[in-house]
């Protein structure tokens, strides 16, 4: 079984991925309890005390609160008010120039607002990263677009998404394969709709690796479909990630948003011949 080019944690669970960068109740130290307050600090964007912090962290407070103490020197973390945390700017600012400078934002940017703008709908790139999908850009249309639970570095399972399947296709060729990457890992139901067992799912992976398109038949969330067609960037064939359009079913049908795959490759294709080319300042 081949990976995807550029796919360097495949074999890993993208929720271990998350649990092994989140506070753990093993012992933590020196960097690993640094970057395990950093993580925690992620998931209360309104603040947390240093009490909770190290319960969480299940770490003494006076080594916890010396973590703080050089995260917020470093401007990584920040006290709007006594005794409570929260990620500080300087982190944030170092997030966003990144995530601005990366060779693939510049590219995929313009061809997402495009097809946001065409089509009235969000649309998103997003690389698979273990068995997860990470949306590494996103953007939504300049009206009419309704909250997704899909978010620029956040994650779905690859199995019930248009652009996880059409880049598991890629490499996935039969059950045995598709079995041995699940590993003991479910194909949990997330709608009634959702592939659910290995045959079907690969059933879907060949017609998906068939036709050159992932469709996404409201498996991941009620009400909104999904076509995601891979994208490269080197020229070299192998896929980094793929490109996608969500569309909200009861004003775009599934049949609809499919019919438009023609129109959709095209765009992906001018719009990244086009950024190519273009002198980068």
């Amino acid at each position: 079984m081949r990976p995807v080019r550029g796919q360097k944690c495949m074999w890993i669970l993208g929720s271990d991925r998350e649990r092994a960068c989140r506070p753990g109740r093993a012992h933590l130290v020196g960097s690993d309890r640094v970057l395990a307050v950093v993580a925690e600090l992620a998931e209360h964007p309104s603040g947390i005390g240093l009490d909770d912090l190290t319960h969480i962290l299940n770490s003494p407070k006076p080594t916890v609160h010396r973590a703080l103490a050089a995260l917020c020197r470093a401007g990584f973390a920040d006290q709007p008010g006594r005794g409570i945390y929260v990620l500080g700017d300087e982190f944030l600012r170092l997030a966003y120039r990144f995530q601005d400078r990366r060779p693939e934002s510049a590219r995929v940017g313009p061809v997402l607002e495009k097809l946001a703008t065409e089509y009235v709908e969000t649309a998103h790139y997003a690389v698979l990263d273990g068995r997860d999908v990470v949306y590494r850009a996103e953007v939504d249309p300049p009206s009419g677009a309704v909250r997704l639970t899909s978010t620029v570095g956040g994650r779905n399972p690859a199995y019930c998404t248009a652009v996880g399947k059409v880049m598991l296709s890629l490499f996935i060729r039969s059950e045995a394969e598709l079995a041995e990457w699940l590993g003991t890992w479910s194909l949990h139901a997330r709608t009634q709709n959702t592939l659910d067992s290995v045959p079907t799912l690969f059933a879907e992976l060949e017609r998906t690796r068939e036709r050159g398109y992932g469709i996404d038949n409201q498996e991941n969330e009620l009400g909104v479909n999904c076509v995601a067609l891979p994208v490269t960037f080197d020229g070299s064939g192998d896929p980094a990630g793929a490109i996608s359009v969500s569309a909200l079913a009861f004003r775009c049908p599934l049949d609809v948003l499919v019919s438009i795959v023609p129109q959709f490759q095209r765009t992906i294709d001018e719009g990244l011949v086009s950024a190519s080319t273009t002198p980068q300042i």
